[in-house]
């Protein structure tokens, strides 16, 4: 077993820490920061920085010195600290996804970030930064053993090549963004609250209080958008879905087989008439979240295809809408909810305007339930929900109640069956 360091740019990364601290103490207490401030001659200041810059320097480079990683048999080992050690033995076959990062000052110095996705861990490890190359060779190093390679020969086994099933033109993102509803809204609230608070208050602070967050929301929402969906390119490999995307930070994320544990598609109002749809993902103990960003509905349902063998999306004929009692429970809106349920999943629909058919394998099903409010029992009417590996609910609105009974007995048994039958969750398998 051969230890290894990370790359010799990341002490430049790590110094920043304790000037980290001092940032956030004056965001904490602004008022004390300015009173200190004032205080400073400026032969204080120069000593200050004199002592501050190279004990920044010394921790950047001593936490590089004392971070190692490792590749054994069965495992992959980091090792970090000097005073506190902490050392990570992360199992390969607990390794679930590996997705390689690249912001954009890593990418002018020619380093990446590689992310580990683990079965049972909410937060992410991570090796920052290593060599761009190097952390691809990695990456295909620990999916290779984790697939069963043997050590002498996964580091030759190279990455699983991938065929491009989709690539989202930067022109269609773009106006996918523009034609979606939340735009818009956040737009609108940012034009029409200040001027209303200053006829109410005449207050500039009140205003900028306001409209700054209206404002980044409205930029999160679209700019925030496009930048982070750029170039948004799905590949089908031995090993996944490979999804490359972003304009400043470029990722390399990898949708693991087997974890996926709901399929999303959803179809924004001013979409419809081009036929444009988004899929989005609930993975266990993964961030992935986003599939498609928008594509038409024919292409995206070809790629739940690969995510999902086997499924097919249930069309709107196939949806069993709510029945009309349900109308004295939610009006006008009852007539988004919809179900179908096949020999492979559990389907729900919801919403009117915005409308999400959520995808439901059966061998994911961990619970199934039955809820019925006072207004509910009065109309006769329920909801049937079923709960995820990804700790996520899906929801079938307002069913009948004998209908809801029926469900809530089959889906245990399909439950059941379908984890009997699933396929292994293993890479390449």
């Amino acid at each position: 077993m051969t230890e290894r360091r990370l790359h010799p740019v990341t002490p430049l990364r790590r110094a920043w820490a304790p000037v980290t601290v001092l940032i956030g103490w004056a965001v904490h207490d602004p008022d004390g920061a300015q009173r200190q401030l004032t205080r400073l001659t400026t032969t204080t200041l120069l000593i200050g920085l004199a002592v501050l810059v190279p004990a920044a320097a010394l921790y950047g480079f001593c936490s590089w010195w004392f971070t190692h990683f490792a590749v054994t048999r069965t495992e992959l080992r980091i090792r970090t600290g000097l005073v506190f050690r902490r050392t990570a033995h992360i199992r390969l076959e607990r390794i679930q996804a590996i997705d390689v990062t690249q912001p954009l000052l890593a990418r002018v110095a020619g380093v990446a970030k590689l992310k580990l996705d683990v079965i049972g861990t909410d937060k992410k490890d991570e090796l920052a930064f290593l060599g761009a190359d190097e952390a691809r060779a990695l990456r295909a190093e620990l999916l290779a053993r984790a697939a069963g390679f043997a050590p002498e020969t996964a580091h030759v086994v190279g990455e699983a090549p991938s065929r491009q099933l989709l690539r989202v033109p930067p022109g269609v993102l773009a106006l996918s963004l523009v034609l979606t509803g939340a735009t818009w809204m956040s737009l609108a609230a940012a034009l029409v609250v200040p001027p209303v608070l200053w006829l109410v208050t005449h207050s500039l602070w009140t205003i900028l209080a306001v409209a700054l967050p209206l404002l980044g929301a409205a930029g999160a929402s679209s700019v925030g958008r496009f930048v982070a969906e750029y170039d948004w390119t799905v590949g089908e490999s031995p090993d996944g879905l490979r999804i490359d995307h972003g304009l400043l930070d470029r990722a390399h994320e990898t949708v693991p087989p087997g974890r996926v544990q709901t399929v999303r598609i959803v179809e924004p109002l001013l979409w419809r008439r081009r036929g444009w749809v988004r899929v989005e993902l609930d993975v266990a103990g993964s961030s992935n979240s986003v599939l498609v960003p928008v594509a038409p509905r024919e292409i995206a349902e070809d790629v739940v295809a690969r995510v999902l063998p086997g499924v097919s999306v249930p069309g709107p004929a196939a949806l069993s809408p709510a029945p009309r009692s349900a109308r004295w429970c939610v009006p006008l809106w009852w007539r988004g909810y919809g179900l179908a349920v096949t020999d492979a999943v559990f389907a729900a629909r919801s919403g009117l305007l915005r409308r999400s058919l959520a995808l439901v394998p059966h061998a994911k099903v961990q619970s199934v339930r039955m809820t019925q409010g006072p207004w509910e029992r009065a109309r006769g009417v329920a909801d049937v929900c079923v709960d995820t590996g990804a700790n996520k609910t899906v929801r079938a609105r307002l069913r009948d109640a004998g209908e809801a009974r029926e469900l809530l007995a089959a889906q245990a048994e399909r439950s059941r069956t379908g984890r009997r039958d699933a396929r292994p969750d293993r890479w390449m398998a």
